[in-house]
This record gives C-alpha cells, sequence and structure tokens, in this order.
C-alpha cells in the first residue's frame, strides 16, 4: 500500500496537539483592524467605481440594487430565517423578530480573472438564504436571475437561474465547502451524480465591498444538476421525479413538502465502530417525554398533489424497511408492481432486495464521503436524496447532492485527532451529545448496511479507486494551494469583517484547536493537517 503523501506547512504537524498558534492572547486592541477595515472599504468603493480590479487572481462579481433607498442594503444586513427567529424567541424574553429574507431586484455584473465580462449587468433578485447562518453579520446569499446565466464555466458551464454566494463565516480556513465539494464531486461524477461545483469570487454591492465569497451551484432538480424527472406545473400523478432532503427543520415546511419517518418501527440500529461491538442506538425519540428531536423528510422538488406526496413518503418509508430487514433479519422484501405494499420473496437474496430498491453505490459515495469529513450535523440535516419513477427514472433511492460542510473536517470537536469512525456511529447532537445536556443519535442511512460484508466491500473498492486515482491528494493540494494563492484576497475580507478575532456568534461551536487560529493561514494548515490525518486513517481501513 502507498503511504499518502502529507502536504503540510512547517509549522501545521504540531497544530493538533497546541492548535493554531501559542498566542491566545484576547487582549489585542482592535483599533487598527476597524482602521484596516475603513480602508479596505474605501479602495474596494473606488475600485467599484473605476472598474478596477479588487483582486489580482479572483474573479469579481458586483450587485448594484434597482432601487436607490436609503436602507436598501437592509435585505443583505437584516433578515433571518423565520425558523431561526422563532427558536430564538423562544427563549429570549423581549426578543424583536427580525425580517424573513426577501428578494431585492438587482443587477448582477461578473468579471473573470482576467478583468473580461462575463455576466453584463443582468437582471436578478437577491436575497439571504440559509438556517442560523442568517444570525451572522456576514451573510450567505442567493442570486436567481431573470435568465439563465453560465457563471465562470462552473458545472461544465451550465447555465442556471439560481446561483448561491456562501459566506464561509465561521470557518476560518473558508475552505471546508470548497474542499469537501470538490472531493465530493470527484468521487460522485464517477458514478453520474451530482455534487456542486464551486470557486471563490470577490462582491462588490453598490460600489461597497462585500467580501469574499464562495460561489456555488444549487442543489435543485435540473438536466445540470439532480438530474430527475421534473413535473410540469400542477401535474398530479406520480411517476415524476422526487428530491429530499432528510432534514430536522421538516416540521416548519407546509403539509405538502414534509413527511414523518417510521425507520422500521424505529427499530434499534448497531453503530459502526469497525467492530461488530457497537452501541444500540435509536434514530427517532422512542417516547414523547425523550428529549432527542425527531428528523423527517423535506421534499424540495415541486410536487402539485396530495398522491404525490403519499406515494414518495410510503416508497422512502417502505424502502427502509426493506433496508433493515435485509441487515437485521436477513430477509428479502419486494414491492408490488404499484410500489404501495411490500412482501417478503425467498426466491432473491437479501442483498438483492435492496438493490432493487437502492442505488447502494451513490450510498457508498456519500458515507466516504461523510467519514471523510465528519461533519457535525450529519445526523439532523443537509442529507439529500432522491428517487426517480419517470419514464426513463430507475425507480430506486439515490443518494447524492451533499451539502454544508462549514462545522466538518475539525472545526467542530468531532474526531478532532482524525481517528476513528463517525458517519456510521453515535454522534453527539449540536449541544455536545449526552455527556453536555445533549443527546446522542445516529443517522439510519448511514448505519443500517453498515455491517454488512458486500457494502463494506464496496466501501472499500470505491476508496481504493478514488484514493488512488488521486482524488484526496489533490484535495488537499487545493487547500494548500488556495491558502497560498489568495493570500490577499483572505486579507481584504477579514479586514472587512474581522471575524476570526470577533467570532463570540459562533465560538462556542468551535473545537479547542480551531478556537486558537488567528490567521486564515493558521485555520488552513490546522485544516489540512486534520484532512491528512483523517485520509491516513480511512486508508488503513479501506484500502485494498
Amino acid at each position: 500500500m502507498k503511504k499518502f503523501p502529507r502536504i503540510l506547512s512547517a509549522s501545521a504537524a504540531a497544530l493538533m496537539l497546541f492548535g493554531c498558534s501559542a498566542n491566545n492572547d484576547s487582549s489585542f486592541e482592535s483599533d487598527s483592524a476597524i482602521s484596516q477595515t475603513q480602508q479596505t472599504t474605501d479602495v474596494a468603493s473606488t475600485a467599484a467605481n473605476t472598474g478596477e480590479s479588487i483582486s489580482d487572481v479572483l474573479p469579481v462579481l458586483s450587485i448594484e440594487t434597482k432601487s436607490k433607498d436609503a436602507n436598501v442594503l437592509d435585505f443583505i444586513n437584516k433578515p433571518v430565517a423565520g425558523h431561526v427567529s422563532e427558536a430564538i424567541a423562544s427563549w429570549t424574553p423581549n426578543y424583536k423578530i427580525p425580517p424573513e429574507p426577501y428578494y431585492e431586484d438587482c443587477t448582477i455584473t461578473l468579471k473573470d480573472k482576467n478583468g473580461e465580462v462575463t455576466v453584463d449587468s443582468a437582471d436578478a433578485k437577491v436575497k439571504v438564504r440559509g438556517n442560523w447562518t442568517t444570525l451572522y453579520d456576514k451573510k450567505p446569499l442567493k442570486i436567481k436571475f431573470n435568465e439563465k446565466q453560465s457563471m465562470l464555466g462552473l458545472n461544465n458551464g451550465a447555465e442556471q437561474k439560481s446561483w448561491l454566494l456562501l459566506a464561509e463565516y465561521k470557518d476560518a480556513s473558508m475552505l471546508r465547502n470548497k474542499a469537501a465539494l470538490y472531493a465530493s464531486r470527484e468521487i460522485l461524477s464517477e458514478d453520474g451524480l451530482y455534487a456542486a461545483d464551486t470557486d471563490f469570487v470577490q462582491v462588490i454591492i453598490n460600489g461597497e465591498y462585500l467580501g469574499l465569497y464562495l460561489l456555488s451551484d444549487t442543489l435543485q432538480v435540473s438536466s445540470n444538476r439532480v438530474n430527475i424527472t421534473e413535473p410540469k406545473k400542477d401535474y398530479t400523478g406520480t411517476d415524476i421525479g422526487y428530491f429530499m432532503e432528510y432534514d430536522g427543520y421538516f416540521d416548519y415546511e407546509d403539509e405538502l413538502h414534509k413527511f414523518t419517518l417510521d425507520l422500521a418501527g424505529n427499530a434499534p440500529l448497531t453503530a459502526f465502530n469497525g467492530s461488530d461491538n457497537g452501541q444500540k442506538m435509536r434514530a427517532l425519540p422512542a417516547t414523547k417525554m425523550e428529549h432527542k428531536k425527531p428528523v423527517g423528510m423535506t421534499i424540495k422538488s415541486d410536487i402539485y398533489s396530495q398522491e404525490q406526496h403519499d406515494f414518495i413518503e410510503n416508497f422512502v418509508n417502505n424502502t427502509y424497511k426493506i433496508m433493515y430487514e435485509a441487515a437485521y433479519h436477513d430477509k428479502a422484501f419486494v414491492f408490488d408492481a404499484d410500489y404501495k405494499n411490500i412482501s417478503e420473496n425467498t426466491k432473491i437474496t437479501p442483498q438483492q432486495a435492496v438493490e432493487n430498491v437502492v442505488d447502494v453505490q451513490s450510498l457508498v459515495d456519500m458515507y466516504i464521503i461523510s467519514e471523510l469529513t465528519c461533519d457535525a450535523d450529519i445526523y439532523w440535516s443537509s442529507f439529500y436524496m432522491d428517487a426517480d419513477f419517470g419514464a426513463d427514472g430507475k425507480k430506486k433511492l439515490t443518494f447524492e447532492a451533499p451539502w454544508d460542510f462549514d462545522s466538518s473536517m475539525g472545526n467542530k470537536d468531532r474526531c478532532i485527532d482524525g481517528t476513528g469512525f463517525y458517519a456510521s456511529n453515535v454522534v453527539p447532537d449540536v449541544d455536545g451529545g449526552s455527556k453536555f445536556g445533549g443527546y446522542d443519535t445516529i443517522n439510519p442511512w448511514l448505519v443500517v448496511l453498515a455491517h454488512q460484508d458486500w457494502y463494506q466491500d464496496m466501501v472499500r473498492k470505491t476508496w481504493t479507486k478514488a484514493y488512488d486515482n488521486g482524488v484526496f491528494e489533490r484535495t488537499c493540494k487545493l487547500i494548500s494551494d488556495d491558502s497560498t494563492n489568495l493570500t490577499n484576497d483572505f486579507e481584504k475580507n477579514y479586514q472587512k469583517w474581522n471575524n476570526i478575532k470577533n467570532n463570540s456568534d459562533f465560538v462556542n461551536e468551535l473545537s479547542e484547536p480551531e478556537k486558537k487560529c488567528k490567521t486564515e493561514k493558521e485555520a488552513a494548515d490546522f485544516l489540512l493537517d486534520w484532512l491528512n490525518s483523517r485520509i491516513e486513517f480511512l486508508n488503513e481501513q479501506w484500502h485494498t
């Protein structure tokens, strides 16, 4: 077995033990930082107005609001997601509910890294998007063009109306989403599956510098993104594609676009820790009194009838039951011709029963991505799947479209030394699990097949192929190269926002090594060292 090359700076080797900086003095005065912020804003404003680029190496995206009202920029500064405001109001007396995100009419101009205009004053709407990230000063944004646009050649130059600007506010390296999505595309594209494409851009709004953002695809049904059958408006038949999220926020959706999970009667699962002695765990609350919060399914794609809703709810719940019966009772169950009921079938193997209704390779891919990144939200949200019952659909539950990695890869205290199995194991909730007053839980989709030898054989084969093809080496190189080549762009962003130092909004979420990082370079070195350790651990487990 070849040894994975460790791409490290001179200082990075000690980061896992000692954090990012020996000097963690919080008494440093911020006057100079404030002065630098003002200077950066002034320079950016001048550059925007004269046409001079604010970056030597990055594209520049300019947003101009059509309204010239004095308070027009409230639309990027004040909104907070409604369910987040409701949650805060429930424990905060006299909390004033801020506005929910709303669209503002704008024009968008995009210049590539050579200064060439690739999108010229295109009409669009822009709004804040996200969940808890909408609380931060620098908020992520959604762009919705009136006409489809190609953006910097992302996703093979696909033209789409909707694009995202990710703020990367609580990730001091600003590189976790980009790196994780890069590795995801490398793995998933081998199987014809989707992961968002990304690139950094400097953003100006109404002539003022807004910061460094990660321009990204959205997660949506499209021939260029999640490629499943789209229904025509108001079509009510069930022979369509369904795009869904395993989602702790599902209860905030309207009734047509959410459903609860049965999970084989909330049957217990055996966590996977690399052996057969994993802890027993149920993914859902066993009683109404249990502290654990329920997680259900959100239907993210367009549906227009209760019949469609009930069809996909039944399919997802029965598909999970087929998986569970195969893995835990060694039984094969199959759907009837209408995909309404399931019954035992002794003529096929349990593995075949699963393969009839699940694209198992897609689940293997997503498991590897999840195990590589150790995302703290894996039990709760941003875990996507789809099923296509259109004329050309494969009629299997398929896992793709990985998302939201700003809490992954050591940013939160999950597998902080890079070792141990995580994605199919018992994981703590956002409050730190049962040891810290929260609860422990598990992602049922990632664990239900985890103890099957044939499934683990697929994991080893897929990992070995990706490793030998250089996927993980290139991912590490991306982190190293961006941190080095974009130094000035990162500095401009942090002079504007200063959120590595002024991080009170999220510091309690960060791991101890991450808390000590005082520059983007230190944060990137820690990320790179963590990822190298993680790759080394998984390679020892899986490489054949």
